[in-house]
């Protein structure tokens, strides 16, 4: 995991200090930080990251804690942990896509109200899409973050005794909501640390969901670079060398200061634990937890049910509510091109995921037979490249690529894709994997079945379900990597979400909904077949069915 991350970080660091042979940089020189500091979107594109990386992160974890809080236990809490799993494989760029067509002057929400609420009969002028503060981005990844949080959230809470410290702070008379603060969530934050610095570095540097719905006079610091990175003049790499070096400092600089923010709210929460104050708006709460957590999945769903009403729309005049007309002459005129990405996104997905369930159940195999027990530090390096800017090393591993001659063909996308799919299969498999009770590896080896026997005809067998759940995630994360695929494939290795990211900037509706759907059903099929295959295998075994 470090050594992909450490090589990208240099070979960007190198042509942002002017060293770039294969260009004419043999000198250090700090020509291309001069140059990144005369653009005159510099400060704004830098505090638009910032900005827009702290706000959705916030927000995100206020919400997974109100969640938490108000609602854990109860029945509308197990509703919304089966809502997990398909929020979770939608895309970042599907989901960007639903709810820009949602919430732009054209969309569902403006036609729904125009009949009997505005009575707009053309779209309003209104910058609602691409807003230059970065509101309609924030909105985006909350909408993705706060299912990711909450996953983190509830491996977290089986890990600590959240049972018996609510109940105890209930039966001194605190209000649940109050209690859960007070007695549950600085041990939950403490678990769920680094996935947060992971959130707040990825909102800071996401592109894929800044091209759909951030702002474009000037764009995001991480699109802005990309820009420079597809550059025809190639003496600009240097200067998005510089630019993502830059992006790295800032990502930097806003994790310290949100770990400073984390000192600062304990001190201030040990103060309010110690008041006594036992009181707490538990309905007001509960009412706007549960109002957020709707809005976060109707987001969505209804951003889903969007682009497939768009891919079957013939005419559609507003402020109509639906197409005047139902058509499949999209998805026709565009199956002969889609099948080829369809099968290349397929087998890249398939691969790196494969590769990734092997490594992990291998290092967790390790862990069981050798006594490990993986510390802080481990997962620090599980993070690492969750939480390093992609576009700070990624620019620096395509450098390299072209060095080896290795990039621009499916093995290089393959090989970059594992290092970001891999965390998320260990942190899917981990804890169901240590969580397997040992007796019945111990009744398999009384009966004569060494190390080996035990892991692939009791131990694997038995984590059916979890491993295939892991492997779905993996292979949704896979689907979703738009700029690990477009810098190492050099953009000729063509995906489903490359595509759909492309046709962006043509405006086409119904084009754009077919690759999004497409990308969208890809993501949810192993979902579905982690539910399916284990009731269909173990049907007779009602123990190996909800294991």
């Amino acid at each position: 995991m470090v050594g992909p991350v450490v090589a990208g970080v240099l070979g960007t660091i190198g042509p942002a200090f002017g060293y770039m042979p294969a260009l004419g940089g043999d000198a250090i020189t700090l020509t291309a930080f001069v140059m990144l500091f005369d653009w005159p979107g510099i400060t704004r594109a830098s505090v638009l990251s910032v900005t827009t990386g702290v706000a959705a992160t916030s927000l995100s974890l206020l919400l997974v804690a109100l969640i938490c809080a108000a609602w854990s236990g109860s029945r509308a809490f197990r509703i919304i942990e089966r809502m997990l799993s398909p929020l979770l494989s939608v895309p970042h760029a599907a989901a960007a896509f639903g709810l820009a067509f949602l919430i732009a002057p054209s969309g569902w929400i403006a036609r729904a109200t125009s009949p009997w609420l505005t009575g707009w009969d053309r779209p309003p002028d209104l910058l609602i899409l691409q807003d230059p503060l970065g509101l309609s981005l924030i909105a985006g990844l909350v909408v993705k973050e706060v299912p990711f949080l909450l996953l983190m959230t509830l491996a977290a809470l089986t890990q600590i005794r959240t049972v018996q410290a609510r109940d105890t702070a209930l039966a001194l008379g605190y209000a649940p909501v109050t209690a859960w603060f007070k007695t549950i969530f600085p041990r939950v934050y403490a678990q769920i640390r680094l996935p947060v610095y992971a959130v707040l570095a990825f909102s800071m540097t996401v592109v894929d969901v800044s091209l759909i719905l951030g702002p474009t006079t000037p764009s995001t610091l991480s699109v802005q670079i990309l820009k420079w990175m597809n550059d025809p003049d190639l003496s600009l790499r240097f200067l998005a060398s510089a630019a993502a070096v830059w992006q790295l400092a800032l990502v930097i600089g806003t994790l310290i200061l949100w770990r400073l923010a984390e000192f600062a709210v304990a001190r201030l929460g040990r103060i309010w634990v110690t008041t006594g104050t036992r009181g707490g708006a538990t309905r007001s709460i509960k009412a706007l937890s549960l109002t957020a957590a709707i809005l976060s999945a109707s987001a969505i769903a209804l951003g889903i049910l969007g682009l497939l009403v768009w891919s079957f729309a013939g005419f559609w005049s507003f402020p109509d509510l639906l197409p005047g007309t139902f058509t499949t002459r999209t998805w026709m005129r565009h199956t002969t091109n889609l099948w080829p990405v369809i099968t290349e996104t397929l087998i890249i997905a398939s691969v790196s995921t494969f590769v990734a369930l092997l490594l992990t159940l291998a290092c967790l195999e390790a862990e069981e037979r050798h006594g490990l027990k993986p510390g802080t530090r481990a997962l620090w390096l599980l993070y690492l490249p969750l939480i390093v800017p992609q576009i700070a090393f990624l620019t620096g591993l395509q450098t390299l690529a072209i060095y080896t001659g290795l990039d621009g063909n499916r093995t290089a996308v393959i090989a970059v894709h594992i290092v970001f799919v891999l965390p998320y299969v260990f942190l899917s498999l981990a804890d169901p994997f240590r969580a397997w009770d040992a007796r019945y590896g111990r009744v398999a080896r009384a009966l004569g079945a060494g190390c080996d026997g035990v892991l692939w005809r009791v131990r694997l067998p038995m984590l059916l379900r979890p491993i295939l759940i892991a492997s779905a995630v993996g292979f949704a994360v896979s689907i979703g990597q738009f700029l690990p695929t477009l810098l190492a494939g050099a953009g000729r290795v063509q995906t489903l979400t490359t595509e759909a990211v492309a046709l962006a900037s043509g405006g086409d509706r119904r084009v754009i909904s077919v690759y999004a759907l497409s990308q969208t059903a890809l993501a949810l099929l192993p979902f579905a077949l982690a539910l399916f295959v284990p009731a269909i295998l173990w049907r007779n075994r009602r123990g190996l069915r909800h294991a």
